[in-house]
This record gives structure tokens, C-alpha cells and sequence, in this order.
């Protein structure tokens, strides 16, 4: 596809790193969408206020010509969304602060599918990862890497998908789902210099945790974040392209996010 020629293109010239190897053949691929839709049963955490949405016209109007808008609110932490560092650090930069190059660029994928569907509590470690390495090569300088747990085809199902059906602090008490070790968060900020994390469950930090130091180290060092991704399972290990755009709002530690990938064909 020409366009998406013209698009790397673009973002080679912006500055970002696309050294995927010029026998890719980026004229060729698919793009695959890895975000929930956003409506009233999506997900969020549970002393969070949930999506809600409101017809505000819908119809032939006045002048005789149809005219339709809509009502919308929500928390911003809630359903496929992006976590800016000022939501876990207190001089961290705002969503509308993150510069364009920093949404895009090459990722990876990590499957840690078989420990998390036996342990909800599993934590990705630095092991997970040396592992990928060791069959995929090392993960790329400034790579957005994306986690694996599977938990995505637990969606719209929130008992499987969190650990509780309860709101407030009683269902946070509750929840149980799979994250990212501090541990390994710090060295793939140190190690490896990730651009920016991100995986299919309500958190970077596992359900069960009270510190939530993995948010607090990676904003710490001023890496972005995505929650509640959807489709991880139609992303390969390597060799392909994220694009993570989310709402600009002013202020905001967080925003609704539309997460896609273009995955070109071998």
C-alpha cells in the first residue's frame, strides 16, 4: 500500500527508528486494531465511574435532513487506554505533553499465556523475557513492548477478566489478574530502553498488588503505558508496527486509546 509507505516514511523523517530490515516488504501487510469498544458494560477498575452514553439527537430535524450526536462520559483509566507518567508520578508529563514520535514505533510481542492461565497472580519476569530473546533476538532499543497474559479472551466477562463482579473498594480487594514484575519493569527501562509498555489486563501492576511499583517505575523514568488491549493474539513476536493514539486531553494522566498495529506480509 502506497499509504503505508508514505506514513513510514514520515515517521523515519520525525525521527523514530524503523530499522526493521530492508527485505520487510512494508508495501504489503494488515492492520489489526487492538482496542475494546467503548460502551456501558466496558471495563473499568471499581472505584472508577464507568462509561456512559446518551443520545443527544437522532433524526430528520427541523429543516427536514438527518442530524445525529451523542453523550459521552467516562474515567479516564478504564476499557484499551494509555497511562501518561503524571498518573503515577508527580512532576510526570501529561497526556497532551507526550511528543507525537513517542506514540509509534517498532514493537515486540511477549507471551507469558501458559504461566498466566495457571497462576492469576503471575508476574512477567526478567526471565520472560531474557527467554523471548533467546528464540527472537534481542528486543529493540526504543521498542514499545507489548505483554501477552491471554486475559483478553476473558473480555466481557468481568468475573474471569478482573476476579470480582464488586465496585468500590471491596472489588479492588478482589481483583485478581496477571502483570508486569517491578523487577522486570526496571530492567526493560534500564536494560533495554523501551519507548513504552503495555498488555491485556486491567493494569500494568497485577490485580493484587497495593504499592504499584511498576507504574511508579516506569512513569519514574517517563515510559507510557497501555492497559486493557485487545486481539494480542492476532500480534506476532517481532516485526511490526504500533500505533497508539490517544485522546488529547489537557491535563490528563490518562485517555481513552485507539491501539493498532500494522503487521506487514512475510
Amino acid at each position: 500500500m502506497k499509504n503505508i509507505l508514505i506514513f513510514i516514511t514520515l515517521f523515519t523523517i520525525a525521527g523514530c527508528n524503523l530499522d526493521f530490515g530492508s527485505d520487510m516488504p512494508w508495501d504489503k501487510g494488515t492492520w489489526v486494531d487492538l482496542t475494546w469498544d467503548f460502551e456501558e458494560s466496558t471495563t473499568y477498575w471499581p472505584t472508577n465511574i464507568t462509561f456512559s452514553h446518551d443520545t443527544v439527537s437522532y433524526g430528520i430535524n427541523d429543516k427536514g435532513y438527518f442530524y445525529s450526536s451523542f453523550f459521552y462520559a467516562a474515567e479516564e483509566h478504564g476499557g484499551t487506554h494509555f497511562d501518561a507518567p503524571l498518573h503515577f508520578a508527580e512532576n510526570g508529563r501529561s497526556i497532551e505533553q507526550i511528543l507525537p514520535e513517542e506514540f509509534t514505533g517498532e514493537g515486540v510481542c511477549v507471551d507469558v499465556s501458559e504461566n498466566a492461565f495457571i497462576n492469576r497472580d503471575y508476574l512477567a519476569s526478567v526471565n520472560d523475557f531474557k527467554k523471548w530473546e533467546k528464540q527472537y533476538g534481542r528486543i529493540p532499543d526504543r521498542a514499545i513492548v507489548l505483554l501477552r497474559t491471554g486475559f483478553g479472551k476473558f473480555w466481557g466477562d468481568p468475573l474471569k477478566y478482573t476476579g470480582t463482579l464488586k465496585q468500590g473498594p471491596q472489588g479492588v480487594a478482589e481483583l485478581h489478574f496477571p502483570g508486569l514484575d517491578p523487577e522486570a519493569a526496571e530492567w526493560l527501562v534500564k536494560e533495554r530502553n523501551i519507548k513504552a509498555f503495555g498488555l491485556d489486563t486491567p493494569s500494568i501492576d497485577r490485580g493484587q498488588s497495593t504499592e504499584f511499583m511498576t507504574h511508579r517505575i516506569l512513569f519514574s523514568h517517563d515510559v507510557t503505558a497501555y492497559e486493557n488491549i485487545a486481539h494480542l493474539e492476532l500480534v506476532p513476536p517481532r516485526d511490526f508496527y504500533v500505533v497508539a493514539a490517544p485522546m488529547k486531553i489537557k491535563g490528563d494522566s490518562g485517555a481513552p486509546l485507539r491501539l493498532m498495529v500494522w503487521i506487514p506480509k512475510k
